[in-house]
């Protein structure tokens, strides 16, 4: 007959295989969650646009942001990481994404809100090309899951113009 050795490395490997199983089956049904999540962004007030002494413009804006995410949730989702990035073009670059604001949305109940914030980070563009220029603001999300692989997705809200004048 087979040693204890023998046995306990069968059940070992055995109980392996089971638990890959699961976790491919729980990524599996992931696939047929479709989510919904919706989003609004306003813009309150712009605190202030001024040309910093390095010759960059630099703009603080206070943010409405009222977000339904609940349903990017799954039994399988352990957070969500959400953030609010300004987008732009310059003259230089056809994509500038400046990171606004961030948080990590640690399960469902929370995924609903409502927040009013000044920008987290600063909004600075190197050079003066701020002025007068129309930009998105876009509401990024990576879902991490318990097990299987992450995935991101984003809403954009477009229309949004920054002042004309340093004041």
């Amino acid at each position: 007959m087979h040693s204890s050795g023998y046995r306990a490395n069968a059940l070992l490997t055995f109980a392996v295989t089971i638990l890959a199983l699961m976790c491919i089956i729980a990524s599996f049904s992931d696939n047929f969650n479709f989510p919904s999540p919706s989003t609004q962004i306003q813009i309150m007030k712009f605190n202030w646009f001024q040309k910093q002494t390095h010759g960059n413009d630099e703009v603080s804006l206070t943010m409405n942001i009222t977000a339904d995410l609940q349903s990017l949730f799954t039994w399988n989702t352990k957070q969500l990481f959400i953030f609010v990035a300004a987008e732009y073009e310059t003259p230089w670059n056809s994509l500038n994404q400046v990171s606004l604001w961030d948080a990590i949305i640690p399960a469902k109940e929370h995924a609903k809100f409502w927040i009013q914030t000044a920008n987290k980070y600063r909004f600075i563009d190197q050079g003066s090309n701020l002025r007068g220029k129309k930009f998105n603001l876009t509401l990024h999300w990576h879902v991490m899951p318990k097990t299987g692989r992450m995935f991101a997705d984003k809403l954009v809200m477009s229309g949004f113009r920054l002042p004309d004048e340093h004041g």
